[in-house]
């Protein structure tokens, strides 16, 4: 198994999520099978019960996992389907070596952070880098690791002496460490500094661990002495770094790595020249050229409890993207908070809750183990509903859950009579999965989170249903697929 362990140094926030996942996309352009692990330092054992508003939106996997947002853009961008092991936190770490120390498995020594921590991080981290995730038998080519947080923080220590040890155990061409950093411009005359990068580095150094590449964050691209210069101080090849600068959007990312031959810098550390190809990139470059040149949009709204910090529904705005590009549409998302809404703020924020209502009014152009989460099966009651229709007509879909509330049966009768049909159920027909409203021109409600599987390229069957329909187009849409065009 090769390893590309992608740490992060100055400040948090850099983005390391996404060029992790692009380094991932630009290696299986070279025809590499690749798997992806999220390392998460903190002491929850998932991210289940963490506010949205510090660490963004809960991810949830096939296998009812809860984890961190990162997991989704590797999902995304790679097109895998990854499982809760394969995000690894301090709390499971912790959890299970205490069980085995409670059940006596080492047999009376003093537990301690090394070995026994570390250990239990390197066997993690070897384990499930062997599982597949691309649906093909055997294990990938290369593991990309994400350590969070940032290089120098106390909770990060024992992973980054277990990332040490793992070097060292199997060996120089079989692992590659990308540091991401920041290179701020300071000043008025704009000059691009350089030293955080410099302490960054060497603090890493100093725990027992030296980058082979460098992937610089900067507004504007480097300045040819600003990469010298780092070169020199940081001990790194010219050749190793990269600049990953501003872009229109995060699809560009793998491009701007690609343009960089970051694929060959990785491929020559990991000794993986000789089976790679070049890497095929024409449908992901068609992909991010064609969102940069649309002109046409359509405005959604989108009601939420979070929307203080938009990554509490990144995979929502996501599906919302891939499903507008579909239909060659620029999304614009009018953001409203749901307690605007609600009839107690006419008093408290009579404003707010005037404004609210005009934006949501014009969109015409838990916690613990109690939530039902993971891939459930919906049957849908007819063919003949709208839903059906956008999945391909289908009589069934498997879509991930996470939730602790449904619909009470007490009111099913009621509602349909005054007109909602729910016509998807789950496979005991005595839970609500999707309601409809027929007469409406797109009155679609569902049990599940379709976000979570929407792809760049395959966009979510409800998403897609909903911008069809903004537009004026989904009606045409369902009948030429009707028709079987």
């Amino acid at each position: 198994m090769k390893y590309v362990l992608v740490t992060g140094g100055v400040v948090s926030g850099l983005g390391k999520g996404v060029t992790a996942s692009s380094i991932g996309v630009v290696l299986k352009a070279c025809g590499l099978r690749v798997t992806s692990i999220k390392i998460d330092p903190y002491l929850n054992t998932d991210a289940g019960t963490m506010s949205p508003f510090e660490h963004g939106e809960v991810f949830v996997l096939d296998d009812g996992g809860e984890v961190d947002l990162d997991l989704g853009n590797y999902e995304r961008f790679l097109d895998v389907t990854l499982t809760k092991e394969n995000n690894i936190t301090t709390g499971k770490i912790y959890q299970s070596v205490l069980d085995k120390e409670r059940k006596g498995d080492f047999l009376g020594k003093t537990v301690q952070v090394v070995p026994h921590i570390t250990d239990a991080i390197k066997e993690r981290i070897e384990s499930v880098a062997h599982v597949p995730v691309d649906g093909k038998e055997g294990p990938a080519d290369v593991c990309v690791i994400e350590l969070g947080g940032t290089v120098g923080d106390i909770e990060s220590m024992p992973f980054i002496e277990a990332l040490r040890q793992l070097f060292f155990s199997v060996g120089h061409d079989n692992f590659c460490l990308i540091h991401v950093s920041l290179i701020p411009v300071l000043g008025v005359v704009g000059e691009q500094k350089t030293k955080p990068t410099q302490h960054s580095v060497r603090e890493l150094r100093a725990l027992g661990l030296t980058p082979h590449l460098l992937a610089c964050r900067s507004a504007q691209p480097l300045l040819d002495n600003t990469k010298q210069k780092l070169s020199q101080f940081c001990h790194v090849p010219a050749a190793n770094i990269l600049n990953i600068h501003d872009v229109p959007n995060i699809w560009h990312i793998p491009l701007l790595l690609r343009n960089q031959n970051a694929h060959h810098s990785i491929l020559k550390q990991l000794d993986l020249l000789s089976i790679a190809t070049p890497p095929d990139l024409e449908a992901w470059t068609r992909m991010a050229e064609t969102f940069d040149n649309l002109t046409d949009s359509v405005r959604i709204a989108m009601v939420g409890k979070y929307v203080g910090l938009t990554d509490s529904y990144l995979s929502v705005v996501k599906a919302l993207l891939h499903a507008c590009i579909a239909c060659s549409l620029k999304p614009s998302i009018d953001w409203i908070a749901a307690s605007d809404l609600e009839d107690d703020s006419v008093k408290s924020a009579p404003e707010a809750h005037a404004a609210a209502w005009k934006t949501l009014r014009g969109s015409r152009t838990h916690m613990g183990s109690t939530m039902r989460l993971g891939s459930r099966r919906t049957l849908f009651q007819t063919t003949d509903c709208v839903t059906s229709k956008l999945y391909c007509n289908a009589q069934y879909v498997d879509e991930r859950h996470r939730h602790r509330y449904e619909v009470n049966p007490d009111m099913i009768e009621v509602l349909e009579e005054a007109g909602l049909k729910f016509v998807g159920k789950d496979e005991t027909g005595k839970r609500m999965e999707v309601l409809e409203l027929p007469g409406h021109p797109f009155y679609v409600g569902v049990q599940f989170h379709p976000e979570f599987k929407s792809r760049p390229g395959k966009p979510s069957a409800p998403f897609l249903g909903l911008i069809l329909s903004a537009k004026g187009q989904l009606e045409a849409y369902l009948n030429r697929h009707q028709n079987g065009s």
